[in-house]
Formats: structure tokens, C-alpha cells, sequence
């Protein structure tokens, strides 16, 4: 049962070091081979198939290694989470399948990741925003999780079609707008989606509302919700989930 609104995103206004000279072989002695340079771990990539399409995004484990482990410890099973229709702790199986975007905008977002569909379900836990000035909401499909304030991160996350600056985070002591807005709040981007994914996102964004009616802030819920029907890790760091936090509050999102 919904505890509160759907989620409610935040109202804004919109020198390599010298190299020592490489010594010469003693005579009589065979060159040693050059060791190779270790290659770069490629990031993760999450494949969400849905009942519309694919969704490709690249995931930032340096920048957000909590949501990042978060995200794929749900995705795969192995983090335990509770099931907000019968309040048991559900394990070994993936939060997202068969979840569906509940909440979708054009020129804003689509948002899920709520598996009792109404954007209120409590699953559980709660962990800590990981905000950056270097990170931000300045171009589409940007992959973050939704929350209803500070340090107040679950399952539930966004994808954007387009640039979204009154997201950014606030990161003055003093507080942003005025005082509107605390200090360390934000919204914490842990994936970037390719250009083919921006363009799924805004046909989901643009399906009707209900009563038929194109979907907006105030009438957010398609009336034929699009599935997710699993969530696929690829590539190198899809390591188990880290340690849950502890709490168990309902989640925002980011509001338009």
C-alpha cells in the first residue's frame, strides 16, 4: 500500500612523473622483454530488457560503488531485500524482474525499480548518497537513483532524456536556493545509457497517462505500464553487493 505520493524528486528551479633512462643489457646477456602494461577494467554494463526494449547503460563503480554494488547485488540475486507486499526478506531472487516503470515524463524521466508498482514500497534498506561536482546532470540518460532526501537511497532509480540541471547536486555548506535546498542533497548518478536507450526512454515517456492523456508531473502513471523483465550484468565489476545498510523508510525520486 502506498505510505506516501509516488516519489517526489526534489522541486528546483530550474605531470607524469620523469621516466628513468632504461639501462643497457650486460654484455652477453639476452634483453629482458618489456613487461605489458596492465589493461584497463572495463566498467560493467547493465542490459535492462523490458516489454519495449533493451536498455544499454554503462556503470561508474569509482564514482558510486555503493549504488553501483546495490544495483547489481538486486539485479542479480544476491542481495536479499524485503518484499514490500508481505514484508519478508526475499532471497537469491532478482528485486526487478517484472518491476515496471511507474512513473514516466516526457522531456524529464522514467523512473522504477518499485516492486509493490506504486513508487512507495518499502524494501528494506536505505544507503548513503554519493554526490560528485564533476558528475552531473548535463546530458540524456543520465542512470540515478530516486530518493525522498538525503542518504535515503533503495531500489528505486531514474533515467533521463535530457539534460536536467535543477538536479545537480548541492554542494554549498550554505545550502542552495536560497536555503530551499540543504546542504550534500542530491540525486546520485551511477550508469550513463547510449544514445539508442534515450530514444526508448522518451517513446516510454510518451505512452499515455491515465485517462488516455499524454503524462505529465501531476498524471505520471502510464496507463500500460512498460516491464522490466530482468536486468543483465556484463563485463568487469559485477561484484556481489555490498553490505546493507540499515533502516527501512519509503523512497523518493526526483520531481520535474
Amino acid at each position: 500500500m502506498v505510505t506516501r505520493a509516488a516519489l517526489i524528486l526534489l522541486c528546483l528551479g530550474l605531470a607524469a612523473g620523469a621516466q628513468s633512462k632504461p639501462k643497457a643489457p650486460a654484455q652477453g646477456t639476452a634483453p629482458k622483454a618489456a613487461g605489458k602494461a596492465a589493461p584497463a577494467k572495463a566498467s560493467p554494463t547493465a542490459i535492462i530488457h523490458t516489454s519495449a526494449g533493451d536498455l544499454k547503460c554503462t556503470l561508474f563503480p569509482a564514482q558510486a560503488p555503493k549504488a553501483v554494488a546495490n544495483f547489481i547485488g538486486l539485479a542479480k540475486g544476491t542481495k536479499p531485500w524485503k518484499d514490500p507486499a508481505t514484508g519478508n526478506t526475499v532471497h537469491g531472487k532478482p528485486l526487478y524482474d517484472g518491476t515496471i516503470f511507474h512513473r514516466t515524463i516526457p522531456e524529464f524521466m522514467i523512473q522504477g525499480g518499485d516492486p509493490s508498482g506504486t513508487g512507495g514500497g518499502d524494501v528494506g534498506f536505505e544507503f548513503e548518497d554519493e554526490l560528485h561536482a564533476d558528475l552531473l546532470f548535463d546530458q540524456p540518460g543520465r542512470l540515478a537513483m530516486a530518493n525522498r532526501g538525503p542518504n535515503t537511497n533503495s531500489s528505486q532509480f531514474f533515467i533521463t532524456e535530457k539534460e536536467v540541471p535543477f538536479l545537480n547536486p548541492c554542494l554549498d555548506p550554505n545550502g542552495c536556493m536560497g536555503g530551499r535546498r540543504p546542504p550534500n542533497s542530491g540525486y546520485t548518478i551511477f550508469g550513463q545509457c547510449d544514445d539508442a536507450s534515450v530514444e526508448l526512454v522518451k517513446k516510454i515517456a510518451r505512452m499515455p497517462c491515465g485517462g488516455g492523456m499524454a503524462c505529465n508531473n501531476s498524471n505520471s502513471r502510464p496507463a500500460n505500464p512498460v516491464k522490466i523483465t530482468h536486468i543483465e550484468i556484463v563485463g568487469a565489476g559485477s561484484k556481489p553487493a555490498a553490505k546493507k545498510s540499515t533502516g527501512s523508510k519509503t523512497k523518493t525520486a526526483p520531481k520535474k
